[in-house]
């Protein structure tokens, strides 16, 4: 069987890719900017004296870290309307984006928080910083400067995990690849310029994030 390898149908489309590809990175950058805040407030509830605080936040993230994102997904797009709650097909990507980066970002950043020695913490407070100072500038800032390859191995995870959610017709690359293929019946060569275009966006995006991290973390890169 002989197979005629062809692009061009592919390539008349690059307008849809294109706007696949910059939906993928919205949603994906919203997602990483609320999961990391999000995160940060699980990490100190998880590390809270607080009894009943910290088996909250513990329970939030074993479930989230434990499920498939899919079905998370499914939950919130077809599960969350029997409570009343009904989402876009965006809106319902991004918000489980968040939750489960939120869950993987707690457990890395608060890594990063332990790995900080409380001699410093004490030398800080010895200096007359006050309680935002000292979280600020001796706790988040090195620790996160510590964990900061893991959580871009994160978020690029998270950004590559977003073709999931075109299982809900969230109209990010992976969606707009199958509506092309539909069109063209050209399977092949539509995931393969999909699997390209992925590549170059998380090589993108991982460039980015090293310069972020040069930038205000003091991050190494080769």
């Amino acid at each position: 069987m002989q197979y005629s390898f062809d692009m061009g149908p592919v390539l008349a489309a690059w307008p849809l890719l294109l706007s696949g590809a910059l939906q993928t990175l919205k949603i994906s950058s919203i997602s990483m900017a609320l999961g990391l805040m999000l995160g940060i407030v699980f990490m100190l509830m998880r590390m809270s004296s607080i009894r009943t605080v910290s088996r909250v936040a513990f329970a939030y993230i074993e479930l989230i870290r434990n499920t498939p994102f899919l079905v998370q997904v499914f939950f919130i797009f077809f599960g969350m309307p029997s409570l009343g709650v009904t989402l876009t097909a965006t809106q319902a990507a991004i918000l489980a984006m968040t939750l489960n980066c939120a869950a993987y970002a707690a457990e890395i950043v608060r890594g990063g928080v332990e790995s900080i020695k409380k001699g410093q913490v004490e030398a800080g407070r010895a200096l007359g910083l006050h309680t935002l100072e000292v979280y600020r500038f001796i706790i988040f800032r090195p620790a996160i400067r510590a964990v900061y390859p893991a959580l871009c191995s994160q978020f690029i995870l998270m950004m590559l995990n977003s073709s999931l959610v075109a299982s809900v017709s969230a109209e990010e690359l992976t969606y707009v690849g199958q509506m092309i293929d539909s069109e063209t019946f050209r399977s092949f060569e539509v995931y393969f310029a999909l699997g390209v275009i992925y590549l170059a966006l998380s090589q993108s995006f991982s460039l980015v994030l090293q310069l972020i991290g040069r930038t205000y973390f003091s991050y190494p890169t080769k």
